[in-house]
C-alpha cells in the first residue's frame, strides 16, 4: 500500500525536518501511514501522510493506538487526583480495592506509577484468560474479578527497582477509577482528555467499535484492534495527531492547562534514582538527564500500532510519531522518533 508524498506546511526547518523521516518510512513501506509533529518555542507542525485504510488517507480525525503510552495518561491521571486529595502517593493499594481483593504486601500508588511496585510485567493468570486471542487482542478478556483475583494473591519481588509492569499502571488506571466512584474511562476523559482539549481521544472498552480509527497492520496484514477490560490503564488509548500535539503542547506549557498545570508539573518530577547512571522514571514517563537538561520519553505499541513521544521541558521541544504499524525487531518508528527528538532540541 502507497499514498503520496508526506507533505507539511513550507516555509520552516521543522517542516523541512519532519518529511525528511516521514519519506523513507513510507517510500520503502515499513508503515502504511503516519501522524508526525515536532514543537519548539512557539513553533509547532504536524504532519499526516500515507493511507489510515485501504482507500482512506490519513487526516486531522484518524485515530491512532497509543498502546502503553496510554500509561503517561494515567499517571497524569494520578497527579491530578492527588492534587485534589481525593488519594495520595503514598497509598497503599488495598485501600482502594474491594473486600477480599487485598494482598498482603503493601504496596502504594506511587510505585505503581513508577514501576517499582515489584509486579511482574503481566498478570500470571492473564494468559489462562486470553489464550484464545493471544496474538490478536490478548487483553479484552481480562476483567476486573480476573486483576482482583491475581492482585489478592501478589508477592512483589525487587520492590524499589524499576521493572516495567503493564500489570501495575492496569491496575492503578481501576484503583483510580475505584477511588472516584467511577470507571475509568469516564475518569480519563472528564480529568484529562477533557481539559487538554483531546476531543478526538478515546479508551477503547472491551466491545467497542472505533470510529475513525485506522486500519493496524502486522508485517502488512491488517491487525484486529486491541480493546481493554481491567487493563485499560495500560494501554487502551485512541487518539489522533492533533490531539497527541495538544498533549505534547501541555507537556512543555503547563502553564497554559490551568486545571492541570500543577499535575502536569508534578508527572514531570524524577521519581526514582537511576542505577548505575542509568535511566530513572517520573510518574509514568522514562527520564534521563543530559547536560543539565530533562529529557522524558515514552513509546507505545500494539500488534497494528506504534507510537513515540519525546520532550524536554527545559528546551521547550519535543516530538512525536503516530502509525498504524505494530513493533518490529528493527523499531524504524520508534527509531524515526528519536531522530525527530534529537533534531528539534536546541
Amino acid at each position: 500500500m502507497t499514498g503520496p508524498a508526506p507533505t507539511a506546511a513550507a516555509g520552516t526547518d521543522l517542516s523541512g525536518t519532519l518529511a525528511a523521516a516521514a519519506a523513507p518510512l513510507l517510500a520503502e513501506r515499513q508503515v502504511p501511514g503516519l501522524a508526525a509533529g515536532l514543537a519548539r518555542g512557539e513553533q509547532q507542525e504536524l504532519l499526516l501522510a500515507g493511507w489510515a485504510a485501504s482507500g482512506r488517507l490519513v487526516g486531522p480525525g484518524t485515530r491512532f493506538a497509543l498502546g502503553s503510552l496510554t500509561k503517561t495518561f494515567t499517571a497524569l491521571l494520578l497527579a491530578a487526583m492527588a492534587e485534589r486529595g481525593e488519594v495520595g502517593y503514598q497509598d497503599s493499594i488495598a485501600r482502594h480495592l474491594p473486600a477480599g481483593a487485598a494482598p498482603q504486601s503493601t504496596v502504594t500508588l506511587l510505585e505503581l506509577a513508577t514501576h517499582t511496585g515489584g509486579l511482574p510485567k503481566l498478570p500470571p493468570n492473564l494468559f489462562r484468560r486470553g489464550a484464545r486471542q493471544w496474538l490478536s487482542n490478548p487483553y479484552r478478556r481480562y476483567r476486573p474479578q480476573d486483576l482482583y483475583h491475581a492482585t489478592a494473591r501478589l508477592h512483589p519481588a525487587r520492590r524499589g527497582q524499576v521493572r516495567y509492569s503493564t500489570y501495575g499502571v492496569g491496575l492503578l488506571g481501576r484503583l483510580l477509577a475505584n477511588a472516584a466512584r467511577t470507571d475509568y474511562p469516564t475518569l480519563l476523559t472528564e480529568r484529562v482528555l477533557r481539559p487538554l482539549g483531546m476531543r478526538d481521544s478515546t479508551v477503547a472498552g472491551p466491545h467497542e467499535l472505533l470510529p475513525g480509527a485506522a486500519t493496524g497492520y502486522h508485517h502488512g496484514r491488517a491487525a484486529e484492534h486491541w480493546t481493554f477490560d481491567a487493563l485499560a490503564g495500560a494501554g487502551a488509548l485512541y487518539t489522533s495527531g492533533p490531539d497527541l500535539m495538544r498533549y505534547l503542547e501541555a507537556q512543555l506549557h503547563p502553564e497554559r492547562i490551568p486545571e492541570l498545570t500543577a499535575a502536569l508539573t508534578a508527572a514531570q518530577l524524577p521519581r526514582t534514582r537511576g542505577e548505575h547512571g542509568g535511566n530513572r522514571m517520573a510518574l509514568g514517563w522514562n527520564l534521563k538527564e543530559v547536560d543539565g537538561r530533562a529529557l522524558l520519553w515514552h513509546t507505545g505499541g500494539t500488534r497494528g500500532f506504534t507510537a513515540y513521544v519525546g520532550f524536554s521541558p527545559e528546551a521547550g521541544a519535543g516530538a512525536l510519531i503516530l502509525a498504524n504499524t505494530g513493533p518490529t525487531l528493527p523499531q524504524p518508528v520508534v527509531r524515526a522518533g528519536r531522530r525527530l527528538f534529537r533534531a528539534v532540541l536546541p
